[in-house]
């Protein structure tokens, strides 16, 4: 009974993270959204050119602004007025443009940043989960051993280590599932970040 016991289990495993059953090219990855390990500013800015702005990390109010923004804490609605005041007192627009040019390479910087670290955690979850599946695999096998084993005649109950590898058999299934029921949770964090930056990079834009 051990084994399709054990094979509904890891069905849903399958279930929330189908990337997980199927060949790709990265199988550490589990997530259903194709795996991007950084990104680039290109693909969110069209304002001005960021290097020739200068680095965001030598203008102190604009390295402020730029991780106040990038954090999460921060809410969108907040960004316009936050944006507003950073730039009600530059008369120049070349010098108001380079510093919000500043300000989107800082929040580009420090989200970008978050991402990579949610993505390289994203692998160590998968990672984590296959040898979890094995150890499960390997501890349904002994299990079944066990049970097809001699038992004592005069008591017919199952020996003390039978009885241990059950536990660590059952309790490595419910680790397994309850990792398992987070993962459509942890694989939308980058995509949700991605949605933050593009979002930010508009709102800078708009001020320009």
């Amino acid at each position: 009974m051990i084994r399709p016991f054990l094979a509904a289990s890891l069905g849903l495993f399958v279930a929330a993270a189908p990337a997980l059953a199927q060949p790709k090219p990265d199988p550490d990855w589990p997530c259903a959204q194709r795996k991007v390990t950084t990104l680039g500013y290109g693909s969110f800015w069209t304002g001005p050119d960021l290097t020739a702005a200068g680095e965001w990390g030598n203008d102190r109010e604009a390295a402020q602004l730029a991780r106040k923004l990038a954090s999460r804490r921060t809410e969108l609605n907040d960004v316009d007025g936050l944006l507003d005041d950073f730039v009600k007192d530059i008369q120049d627009k070349d010098e108001k443009d380079k510093k919000l040019a500043r300000v989107f390479a800082g929040v580009f910087e420090v989200v970008n940043a978050e991402r990579n670290t949610v993505v390289a955690g994203i692998v160590r979850y998968a990672q984590g989960q296959q040898r979890l599946a094995k150890r499960i695999r390997d501890e349904a096998d002994k299990v079944s051993e066990t049970r097809e084993g001699p038992v004592d005649d005069a008591t017919k109950v199952v020996s003390k280590d039978s009885t241990d590898l059950e536990t660590a058999f059952n309790w490595d299934r419910r680790i397994f599932d309850e990792r398992n029921k987070s993962v459509t949770y942890v694989c939308e964090v980058p995509t949700l970040l991605e949605q933050r930056l593009g979002e930010l990079a508009r709102k800078i834009q708009a001020k320009l």
